[in-house]
């Protein structure tokens, strides 16, 4: 374990995990720790070799005494050689390095964390082995590297790396037989260990070999003297092509689709165009599939840099470019015509007529830049990189890169920094990727970070990347840096995109479609979706869903930092005045969303300021206007943020009015309670006691909700007040029905019962029927409560008939479950559950799920009462299910009490007496009086069964004094 980490402290901690996993003994530390001491007594000068470091141990070791550390470094050193194309030194740096071996590395003993090392370091063996025997073909050898490949393979059978190289190296030795027999071996061996088939490249081989291709033929054997490229090309072929990255990672799929379009038949000259973000990895991409596919050119590979973002310069202009390229193929600068775009153009299709060229063509500007470059032969490959589609390419195969998934990220983080690293930190790591937003070149800065700072951890640099508004600064090393990256985009853009682009990002959605965006830009839907459209070709936005646009995380982080540059009066102003149509298009679609899925509400007097007209998108059905709803939801979050960051208060209690219909609907209750107070800080600004009233309302019922009934209590009784003060009926009605029920969860009936009385007058008196539907059903709770279920039933029926002429189905399915209540205390048990299968009928999960929970507990006591109990084990499992992960603490204590009861009465009272317990512990953190007693009930009930008496004695106690309190009669305190 030391020696893999030579120089390093390897805490005592890790050695113990590594010897003894999850299971150390006590003694663990000490054992360790008299091992070094023996360790130290038997290795020549052992206690400067292992010496005591803080928690742990290091070995100092000179690297050119430790085998391992010259591997490494020598593979280190044959790579940068073939990076320069010096294949002779790679080839004896790797040959050296390689003779290191005798055998596999730490082989057996040591346990899983020194099996996973001696594997890893085989796997670096067979790599350098594999590319060594890839130089000595090169190199003219074949015959007598068989031998050895066939070694190797008989202890690595699937590495199909291995079977492509034996088959050249016998094909080359005049033994065509034998390799095409290799790869049916191969291929039966695949079919049956993994059932699937050989690899493209080895199906790319095997038919070459087939057609005798004289790509396959045998180099010849390079004098020592000669530096052969690491391609083996002849030296009168021209390669100006980068350096291919040795750490190059992930876009496996992308580059298989590369190259099949570049080695498939094509008509004409093959053109492959690959368009993406900038820092998206695009050059390293077509860099990679050149050096790959350079043996199929073999009259030259050549790349230019036509600098279409380059900081600084302008693009390079067709007619140079031109003359740099024919000159690289020879032709004297003094017989080309300067700038004779057309004459350079047709001499240059001429030149390449018949020849096999491989052209990159990076970092493109334009079509117009491009096409005048473009050979007409057939066999000739085209490689663009750009930032932006370029549309006029007619015939190109186009190829968008977009961010790096979290394998590939991952995978580039471990090449660039070590495996060792990255698996000592899987979490920060994880969350490093995601910080970079999954950007090659993001991840690679992030990485050089570390290097360059190496007391510095992962968790450490993440810490520092977390701050968005300093993001962008951490990720830049040198010259190189996001913000430069992307800052050439946004500058080669015309003003009017740079201002849309600075403008959306005032938007407060992370995700937004046109209509919002026109609102924000102040233009016509139409001229919205073509700004975004062209920020989507330039990859200054992406689009993960069709009609929605969003910015990359980095993207968006550049955004925010572009409108402190232009801090005029005048853009200021402008500014303003984009957020106030944004807030507008917001405040006018949510309320018509809100007046389609919610009918009757009451209307609010105070209008918005004047403001230009919006147009806000189609919502004329419940479908649609519930989509939008659910969609816009974060937006909606961020316009309340935004209108409160900006000061237009009107908006924000407009907003947050209606938004909050649409969070209790979905079960989202803290945000609903969030937004509420925000509603009611903004009316008191306002100083408008309609709006401030409704708020409010509003308030109070997310108290209600939450299980802050006294918090609630306050809150409605001021809204009484001001109800009462400016003779608003229909509000006056709300805050009574409010006052009732918050009255009934305390216990306090008497007052509830007093309270939703005056409602249901009020209500009636005014014809305010939506309202006095919903205080009914709450009428009708109270009295099942107190055993009166046939006035229950009747209540509950007025309720549902004003619910079926309204048309307000969730409302129906309340009324419903309250009749199914009163039934099963009257034991009319069918009755209860066919009640119980319409509401489930008109039901929907995701509409207030805890409602829907209700309903299924309730129709589980039925079936169980009626002996399905099957079919109430199934309602029983859905209905905690839905309670616990969408309900409220009220609904929660109220469905697990249910259930309880279902439980004790099929004998499980081990399972009722946890429900009921997680009843009680809920009921009780809200002050919920009902489900408090009912839950100690329960609970004395199971205790009982179970033969714990004392405990059930106590509950017993506490369920008597609290129904007493309560005036409920013994008669129902079973019951539901």
């Amino acid at each position: 374990m030391l020696l893999l980490e030579p120089n390093r402290v390897v805490p005592v901690t890790r050695l113990v995990d590594a010897v003894w996993e999850d299971a150390p003994p006590a003694t663990a530390s000490h054992q360790v720790r008299k091992a070094v001491a023996e360790l130290r007594r038997r290795i020549p000068d052992g206690s400067s070799v292992i010496t005591t470091q803080g928690s742990g141990y290091r070995s100092v070791i000179p690297p050119d005494r430790l085998d391992l550390a010259l591997f490494l470094s020598g593979v280190q050193d044959a790579h940068l050689a073939l990076e320069s194309g010096d294949t002779s030194s790679a080839t004896r740096t790797l040959t050296f390095v390689l003779d290191l071996w005798r055998g596999p590395v730490m082989l057996d003993g040591g346990g899983p964390v020194i099996a996973a090392a001696s594997a890893h370091l085989e796997e670096r063996r067979l790599s350098a082995m594999e590319q060594l025997i890839e130089l000595r073909l090169q190199n003219g050898e074949a015959g007598e590297l068989t031998g050895d490949l066939r070694d190797l393979i008989a202890g690595n059978p699937l590495r199909e790396t291995l079977r492509r190289l034996l088959m050249l190296a016998l094909y080359r030795s005049g033994r065509q037989a034998e390799a095409l027999e290799e790869y049916g071996r191969v291929r039966h061996l695949l079919a049956e260990e993994l059932g699937i088939g050989p690899s493209s490249q080895l199906t790319t081989l095997y038919e070459q070999m087939l057609r005798e291709s004289p790509e396959l033929a045998a180099p010849a054997a390079v004098p020592p003297g000669d530096r052969p490229t690491a391609r083996g090309l002849v030296t009168d072929a021209p390669c100006t092509l980068p350096y291919d990255l040795v750490d190059f990672t992930g876009r496996e799929r992308e580059l298989r689709r590369l190259m099949a379009y570049a080695t498939a038949p094509q008509p004409g000259a093959r053109i492959v165009a690959i368009d993406g973000m900038g820092g998206c990895g695009k050059t390293s991409l077509a860099v990679r599939a050149a050096h790959r596919l350079a043996g199929r050119y073999p009259d030259g590979q050549l790349h230019v840099d036509l600098r279409g973002f380059t900081p600084g310069e302008e693009p390079e202009r067709p007619a140079a470019v031109l003359e740099s390229l024919l000159h690289t193929l020879g032709f004297p600068r003094e017989r080309l015509m300067p700038g004779d775009v057309q004459g350079l153009s047709a001499l240059w299709r001429a030149t390449l007529a018949g020849r096999r060229i491989l052209l990159l063509l990076d970092d493109a500007a334009s079509s117009e830049q491009v096409l005048p470059l473009l050979p007409s032969s057939p066999s000739c490959l085209v490689l663009i990189t750009g930032r932006m589609r370029l549309v006029g390419l007619d015939g190109a195969e186009w190829i968008s890169l977009g961010t790096m998934s979290d394998k590939e990220s991952t995978e580039l983080l471990a090449g660039t920094l070590g495996k060792d690293r990255i698996a000592a930190e899987p979490e920060a790591t994880a969350t490093l990727a995601e910080l970079c937003g999954h950007l090659p070149l993001a991840i690679r800065l992030a990485t050089s970070r570390l290097r360059n700072r190496p007391r510095w951890n992962i968790g450490y640099l993440v810490e520092r990347l977390v701050d968005e508004t300093h993001r962008l600064d951490e990720l830049s090393l040198g010259n190189r840096s996001i913000e430069a990256s992307l800052n050439l985009s946004y500058l080669a853009m015309a003003p009017s995109k740079r201002f849309a682009l600075r403008m959306l990002g005032l938007h407060p959605a992370t995700t937004f479609d046109a209509h919002s965006a026109a609102a924000l830009l102040g233009t016509s839907v139409q001229e919205a979706e073509k700004t975004l459209e062209y920020l989507l070709d330039v990859h200054l936005l992406q689009q993960h869903e069709i009609r929605l646009y969003t910015f990359h995380d980095l993207v968006r982080d550049f955004v925010h930092g572009l409108r402190p540059r232009d801090s005029s009066p005048e853009n200021t102003e402008l500014e303003r005045a984009a957020v106030d149509r944004t807030l507008r298009y917001y405040v006018l679609a949510a309320r018509k969303a809100c007046d389609v899925l919610f009918p009757g509400r009451s209307r609010i007097n105070r209008e918005l300021p004047p403001g230009p007209s919006i147009e806000i998108p189609q919502l004329q059905n419940s479908d649609r206007a519930l989509a939008w709803l659910d969609r816009e939801r974060g937006a909606l979050l961020g316009a309340v943020a935004l209108s409160e960051r900006y000061g237009f208060h009107a908006h924000t209690a407009h907003l947050t009015r209606d938004v909050v219909f649409h969070l209790n609907l979905r079960g989202y209750f803290r945000e609903f309670r969030e937004l509420c107070g925000t509603g009611v800080a903004a009316a008191r600004r306002l100083e408008d006691p309609q709006l401030l009233r409704i708020s409010l309302g509003n308030l109070a019922v997310a108290h209600w909700k939450l299980g802050r009934f006294r918090e609630g209590i306050t809150t409605a009784t001021e809204g009484l007040e001001i109800a009462r003060a400016t003779g608003e009926s229909s509000g006056e009605g709300f805050c009574l029905d409010l006052l009732g029920l918050l009255h009934s969860a305390l216990g306090d009936l008497p007052e509830a019962f007093r309270y939703l009385r005056q409602g249901v007058a009020l209500h009636r008196t005014i014809g305010y029927e939506r309202q006095e539907a919903e205080s009914l059903g709450n009428l009708s709770s109270l009295h099942s409560w107190t055993g009166n279920y046939r006035e229950a039933l009747n209540t509950a029926g007025q309720a549902m008939r004003l619910n079926q002429r309204l048309g307000i189905q969730d409302n129906q399915v309340s009324a419903l479950s309250d009749m199914a209540i009163a039934h099963l205390g009257l034991n009319d048990v069918w009755q209860a559950l066919s009640c119980l299968e319409e509401a489930l009928d008109l039901a929907d999960e995701t509409h207030t799920p805890e409602n829907v929970a209700l309903v299924l507990a309730l129709r589980a006591e039925s079936r169980q009462r009626l002996g399905d109990h099957e079919a109430a084990h199934r309602d029983t499992e859905r209905a905690l299910r839905l309670a616990r992960s969408k309900g409220t603490p009220l609904r929660q204590s109220a469905v697990e009490n249910l259930l309880g009861l279902v439980h004790r009465r099929r004998k499980r009272f081990s399972a009722a007496f946890e429900l009921h317990e997680h009843a009680y512990r809920r009921a009780t953190a809200i002050g919920y009086r009902i489900e408090i007693a009912r839950a100690a009930f329960g609970l004395a009930e199971a205790c009982e069964s179970l033969g714990r008496r004392e405990e059930a004695a106590r509950y017993h106690e506490r369920a008597e004094e609290l129904f007493t309190g309560m005036g409920i009669p013994r008669t129902c305190r079973p019951n539901t």
